[in-house]
């Protein structure tokens, strides 16, 4: 297979100015550049530019795809919107997530390299995945969930260890791509997701909206409507994101489950899917062979009403003296001996099996066709 690469590197807080797309042409003649994107594909050579440089400077999302199972997400937020606790308590192995301090950003790295997956083209996969940055601005962190389950999966977290938030139930359909790009276990994904992971995950209650924002201080709305009208794109997802943790902190605490919790319903939940599959399978057998039976019928049916037909039709196949013919002769008389069984016609059939092999009795090629019936 010839080589494939995808970059695509997305701004979303500031615009790409002229000076910054003049800079990102220098290092790509062929990429596709508006004011929010950097895109380009190489099928020989590579990529000049340094993606961590790019995200510090200009971008807020990168997704990167090679066909010998590279892939890699980046997302940078600024800093006083994430819990780094939680950031500290999901990202367990540097060796596939990691996230370093950029400025006032954070910029967070998930890469997997040699992944067995089927092929796929980079276009359109980023724009299922970005919607899990505004997520994270709004205190959405089942994303972070998802890559503490990538160590889950790949045995560098103890048996003991509690799971680092509630859950991630509902999936959305940005978290079932983001867990599908970096093949995770389905099943694991499933047995996380059995458990609510977010508060206020659909349209936050009015009541418990005006409730978060009456208990700020004076100064704290001051500032809030000061960024809005400066026009800070993250007030809103600043505010959605107090009213969660509001909700988050008055709803009832369950017990967290472990890595040997999930593991256990993750091996529940494959055999289930397994035994489906299986009982599925046996029914669509089944399926086929009541086709093939109904068919089968058919055609006896219609060999039993040509009558005589159909023994004319054996005669004029074997005198073909070809291989084909005769083994469609031998097929006729193979359904000519099962109407005869049905019928109760057996000696009859017996009868005129003994003359065509008496007929035919130099045509041994045809002759070890029939001589089973």
């Amino acid at each position: 297979m010839s080589e494939y690469q995808y970059y695509e590197f997305r701004a979303i807080d500031r615009l790409l100015d002229t000076a910054a797309r003049n800079s990102l042409r220098a290092l790509s003649s062929r990429a596709q550049i508006t004011a929010t994107s950097f895109t380009n594909t190489y099928q020989w050579g590579d990529f000049k530019g340094d993606p961590n440089a790019l995200m510090e400077e200009w971008f807020d999302l990168h997704l990167y795809l090679a066909n010998w199972g590279t892939r890699r997400l980046m997302i940078r937020v600024p800093e006083r919107l994430i819990d780094r606790r939680v950031v500290d308590a999901c990202l367990v192995d540097p060796e596939f997530a990691r996230v370093r301090v950029a400025g006032d950003h954070l910029i967070l790295n998930v890469e997997l390299r040699e992944l067995e997956v089927d092929w796929d083209d980079g276009p359109g996969l980023l724009d299922t995945l970005a919607p899990l940055r505004a997520d994270l601005l709004a205190g959405d962190s089942r994303l972070l969930y998802l890559i503490w389950l990538m160590a889950v999966e790949f045995d560098v977290v103890g048996a003991d260890t509690p799971e680092p938030l509630p859950g991630i139930g509902p999936l959305t359909g940005r978290l079932e791509a983001f867990a599908a790009f970096f093949c995770l276990d389905p099943d694991l994904v499933q047995a996380a997701a059995e458990r609510e992971g977010v508060p206020g995950l659909g349209a936050i209650p009015p009541d418990a909206a005006r409730d978060a924002i009456s208990s700020l201080s004076d100064q704290a709305k001051t500032t809030l409507l000061s960024r809005l009208v400066e026009g800070d794109p993250h007030v809103a997802a600043e505010l959605r994101a107090a009213v969660r943790n509001r909700l988050d902190a008055e709803r009832e605490p369950t017990p967290p489950r472990t890595v040997a919790d999930l593991r256990a319903r993750a091996a529940e939940l494959s055999l289930a899917r397994q035994q489906q599959a299986a009982r599925r399978e046996a029914e669509e057998r089944e399926q086929r062979a009541r086709q093939q039976e109904e068919k089968r019928r058919q055609r006896l049916l219609a060999i039993a009403r040509r009558g005589e037909g159909v023994w004319r039709d054996v005669e004029a196949e074997i005198e073909r003296s070809n291989a084909s013919s005769y083994d469609r002769a031998a097929d006729l008389l193979e359904e000519l001996k099962a109407v005869a069984d049905e019928r109760d016609a057996l000696p009859d059939f017996i009868r005129r099996i003994v003359e065509i092999r008496a007929r035919h009795a130099r045509k041994a090629r045809f002759l070890e066709r029939i001589a089973v019936l």
